[in-house]
């Protein structure tokens, strides 16, 4: 009998390719999404797969869900662009609905790994950030819906570990792209892919001197597959992401020079609580799950621009 795994996210970006791998690898799959700012299309063609079933849901007011053996959380917003329209659904989400797969982990025996984020860090006074670091996050700040609510998300894990004695492993998930991110995202490799591909010239807030590490998502649903399986990390937390930095202005030059787009860089003010710097640290993550990425960012915006063409033209 395959194990069974729900995805809570799955019709999202980094969760529908990991419907996608589970299912190579023989796994039953139990897709719950709510299509907030997931897309049906990125799970469109699993709808015939004997062994998957999608179930439109929303977590935060989830119906009766079925027994399974794992629980991958992956269901939430995640774009700064949707902070401030859907700051109560994304604060619930991450809060509530994280405590009913809590709930229904517990109901199953099963085990859970929940997706936090390189954002309960806030802006860092540690670089790079490791697990210990306990943020400079602020609290009424216009990210702080997600920020708060994925800190208290990690918090709640740890509490139905201790009380439950249940097995719920954390993965902190720095910035991430790919094939199947939303082109109108808000991000700055969707926003600068867009605008490559329409010819427009690319914005840049700030003087592009702040700086981001990105992972192709092929080398995070490696690194979170293995969080899942790895017995030590139960009850524990573990960065995942690229430790490549580089300035948001060199990301736009390499955007320009691997699209060979003619358009010029724009800059306009920093948003408010727009992080400086943002790396993590990998130590922890290449000691126990082995885990290093291998997609350098040149191919990784290859493959995520043939994508964005796609749905552009």
């Amino acid at each position: 009998m395959a194990t069974r795994v729900m995805v809570a996210g799955g019709g999202g970006f980094v969760g529908s390719h990991l419907c996608d791998a589970l299912l190579d690898d023989g796994y039953e799959v139990f897709c719950v999404d709510n299509f907030g700012s997931g897309r049906p299309w990125n799970v469109e063609h699993l709808l015939d797969h004997p062994r998957f079933t999608l179930q439109k849901a929303d977590i935060r007011q989830p119906p009766a869900l079925p027994p399974v053996d794992e629980i991958y959380h992956l269901a939430s917003r995640a774009s700064p662009k949707d902070f401030i329209d859907f700051s109560v659904r994304i604060s619930l989400t991450n809060t509530e609905g994280t405590r009913n797969l809590l709930d229904h982990t517990v109901a199953c025996d099963a085990k859970m790994l929940f997706a936090s984020t390189s954002e309960v860090c806030g802006d860092p006074e540690v670089h790079p950030q490791p697990e210990s670091y306990t943020s400079n996050v602020n609290i009424c700040g216009p990210r702080d819906c997600y920020d708060e609510s994925k800190r208290f998300g990690e918090t709640l894990t740890v509490a139905y570990e201790r009380e439950y004695d249940l097995d719920v492993r954390t993965a902190r998930i720095f910035n991430t792209y790919g094939p199947r991110m939303r082109v109108n995202d808000g991000r700055v490799i969707p926003n600068f892919l867009s605008q490559a591909i329409r010819d427009e010239d690319l914005t840049v807030y700030g003087d592009g001197s702040q700086t981001r590490s990105f992972c192709y998502v092929s080398d995070l649903l490696r690194g979170i597959r293995q969080v899942m399986s790895e017995d030590e990390m139960k009850g524990d937390v573990v960065n995942l992401g690229n430790e490549h930095e580089i300035t948001i202005k060199q990301l736009a030059e390499a955007v320009l020079r691997t699209y060979d787009a003619e358009s010029e860089i724009t800059y306009k003010s920093l948003p408010e609580d727009d992080p400086s710097r943002r790396r993590p640290d990998l130590s922890k993550a290449e000691r126990v799950l082995d885990f290093e990425p291998t997609v350098k960012l040149e191919t990784g915006l290859q493959k995520t621009i043939k994508y964005f063409e796609e749905q552009i033209w």
